[in-house]
């Protein structure tokens, strides 16, 4: 088994994956829906779609009228109610066609209480105190947690063989919860599965620091981003997410929060990818949160410049403020009024320069509302950088900025600025620009 940290590609921070749940993303909540919509997709500016569990269902213990995707009771299988295998590999291979990479969302820590696993392997799964099967987290009560504590028992085997089996048709998981299960695991599976595809990548669902410290003082296994980086090329945003939602109801200050970013480009190592996000199926939406259309268009344009993986949750290009049932049929609100797509195609040619995979990033507060982040270059790039300048409240301003005095473009728009005695003056729109220091 290796035992030293895989080696990260970073050409991942160039890149825009697009989250998708098939079951709400249209009226007709299937594979072949999703995939007539994989060109207008593609040209949003999107490298990588991560589907939501397309595994069957169990139907005990359901929460809602549907149940929870991730209340799987066949690893092996595909929901009929999505359509059948063919359709699922029909529209993997749609996705190849459109240059697109195909990301399958895996659950490993539990299954529905009516799994295939549960019903013919009931010793691989975790007791609760009454001696029953169980699940760690007591909200999650339509599931049971699987236990990995014996490498022998036949689970990792099994485990293992079916993500090698999924490896064969898509490019890499999405681990849900990836830090209850031990990292002695992922790490097999990794070299196991790098066998069969050895571009597999792997992105881990890290959790909140809360989160981490409540199940380690209970006795589980619950590793932290910086364990979790010698399995996983991507870790979500969520070490440092309780601040930006702090910082939008005003209970941590934009200072805070850069520190918060700053810290990561030293507390882990030098070739991490964070999942950079504004919402997901997990959180608000951000044109929930973020009512200011000025400061939406800031925080949009700042989630692409940040140092990471860009994730895109099916809706947010049309502003949707409505974050669907995960239990119910609960379609995507696609008729807002809004459209961000042609920002986000804008952004998305911006953040395919090679710099963004490669630089040293910081990020600074202006003021009480405003970001000024820098990607640096360095000798590699010839002393080029790229700033941005982000107004979150949708309000523009002069600043004080540290870059040598000229004429610059708005990557954006295309608009001049211009720097003199130490100032640049800003609309409110979102400001990104080049120059070499």
């Amino acid at each position: 088994m290796m035992d030293t940290k895989i080696k990260t590609r970073r050409d991942l921070r160039n890149r825009v994956i697009y989250q998708v749940y098939v079951r709400n993303h249209s009226q007709a909540g299937t594979f072949k829906a999703l995939e007539a919509d994989l060109d207008r997709i593609r040209d949003l500016g999107v490298d990588m779609i991560q589907l939501l569990p397309v595994h069957p269902i169990g139907k005990k213990s359901r929460k809602g009228s549907l149940g929870s995707p991730y209340a799987i009771s066949d690893y092996r299988g595909i929901n009929p109610e999505l359509g059948a295998m063919e359709d699922f590999t029909g529209l993997v291979g749609a996705m190849h066609d459109r240059g697109i990479i195909c990301i399958m969302d895996v659950v490993y820590n539990h299954t529905s209480p009516d799994s295939v696993l549960a019903q013919e392997h009931p010793r691989w799964f975790y007791r609760g105190p009454g001696g029953g099967p169980g699940s760690r987290i007591g909200e999650w009560w339509d599931v049971v947690d699987l236990d990995y504590g014996d490498p022998s028992s036949g689970l990792w085997e099994y485990q293992i063989e079916t993500l090698k089996t999924w490896a064969g048709i898509v490019d890499g998981f999405r681990c849900d919860v990836a830090p209850l299960v031990p990292l002695e695991f992922w790490l097999r599976a990794r070299e196991e599965v790098s066998r069969v595809n050895p571009r597999c990548i792997w992105i881990a669902e890290s959790v909140e620091p809360s989160f981490i410290l409540e199940n380690r003082a209970r006795g589980f296994v619950c590793h932290s981003d910086a364990e979790l980086f010698r399995a996983f090329d991507v870790c979500y945003d969520y070490d440092i997410f309780s601040a930006f939602e702090g910082y939008l109801n005003g209970s941590v200050s934009l200072a805070s929060y850069a520190d918060k970013i700053n810290s990561q480009e030293y507390i882990y190592p030098a070739d991490y990818v964070k999942l950079r996000n504004l919402e997901n199926h997990d959180k608000n939406r951000a044109a929930h949160s973020i009512r200011n259309q000025g400061a939406l268009y800031n925080w949009t344009a700042f989630n692409y410049f940040q140092k990471g993986l860009t994730l895109l949750y099916g809706g947010q290009e049309a502003a949707s403020d409505f974050r669907p049932s995960l239990f119910d049929k609960d379609p995507v609100d696609w008729n807002t009024g809004m459209d961000l797509s042609p920002l986000m195609r804008v952004l998305y040619r911006i953040r395919g320069d090679p710099l963004f995979a490669s630089s040293a990033y910081t990020v600074k507060a202006l003021d009480a509302e405003t970001l000024l982040g820098v990607h640096r270059g360095g000798s590699a790039f010839g002393g080029r950088s790229l700033f941005g300048i982000f107004c979150l409240r949708g309000r523009g301003g002069t600043f004080s900025v540290s870059v040598p005095e000229g004429s610059y473009t708005n990557l954006i728009d295309g608009a001049p600025l211009h720097i003199g005695g130490g100032t640049i003056r800003v609309k409110e729109g979102p400001v990104i620009f080049e120059c070499r220091e």
